[in-house]
């Protein structure tokens, strides 16, 4: 394409309902993108409809990409950094997002590991010392607050026994080993309900498969993740390139024939 086709390409104008089609969206979405500052100022006609350019389109295709990969709040400060012509800090904010899915990688590295270690061992190796724990002794040795136990045990996660007339919670040898392993399965950010079908395995018949087998869903995940990741920061790639400057200031156009714009 030469320069000349490129220009009138760029000058070429979109309804709402075009970039909606475009992305699956609805024409209010599209609205509220240009609102909301994801897509650059539109100009608009002299009856006040929106005219959008592949600029528009280009903006809206890159955030939903990145939205997928990264979030919606980092994608949308993406694109702001971009109107805004502060690239590196949009690129910063890409760093950012692999950085942390690296952590989340290596912490589920770890979890497992140490997952795999706590559900083989027997209960009764890993008794302490004394027979049982109090909630607070617990949620010290996890580093947790003793409301987080409170949580598991409303969930049917945990079965404390109680001491007979005070009432207070005594976690046993397989108690302290399920609670040691909701820890590590929330910080891998495991739904309580994913957890409960790990645990019943492991009291049922002292199976790892399950647990194995939520690893490997995490794993899928994350997996997923990086490849949406890598879709995004192409499209963001191209857009910066073909259209990374600021946006102009929105201009009147005049009103061409044919049904509104919006």
């Amino acid at each position: 394409m030469g320069a000349d086709a490129a220009k009138e390409g760029r000058r070429r104008i979109l309804r709402s309902v075009d970039l909606a089609r475009a992305a699956g969206i609805s024409t209010q979405q599209v609205r509220n993108y240009e609102e909301a500052g994801i897509l650059p100022p539109a100009d608009r006609t002299a009856s006040g409809y929106r005219a959008f350019t592949p600029r528009h389109r280009a903006a809206l295709l890159t955030y939903r990409a990145l939205a997928k990969g990264y979030g919606t709040g980092p994608a949308q400060r993406m694109l702001h950094a971009v109107h805004a012509g502060d690239v590196p800090a949009a690129l910063a904010l890409v760093n950012e997002g692999h950085a942390a899915l690296h952590e989340q990688r290596r912490s589920l590295r770890a979890a497992g590991e140490a997952l795999t270690a706590v559900a083989e061992r027997a209960p009764e190796g890993a008794a302490p010392p004394r027979s049982a724990l109090r909630i607070g002794e617990l949620a010290h040795q996890l580093g947790l607050r003793p409301s987080a136990l409170r949580v598991w045990e409303s969930a049917g996660l945990l079965a404390p026994r109680r001491e007979p007339g005070t009432g207070y919670r005594r976690f046993g040898p397989a108690e302290i080993r399920d609670a040691r392993l909701i820890a590590l399965l929330r910080q891998s950010r495991y739904p309580l309900l994913q957890i409960r079908t790990v645990l019943d395995g492991l009291r049922e018949s002292g199976s790892t498969a399950e647990l194995r087998a939520a690893l490997a869903r995490r794993e899928e995940e994350l997996t997923a993740r990086t490849t949406a990741m890598l879709e995004g920061s192409g499209l963001l790639h191209t857009y910066l390139r073909d259209h990374g400057r600021p946006p102009s200031t929105s201009r009147v156009l005049p009103l061409r024939p044919g049904p509104p714009r919006d």
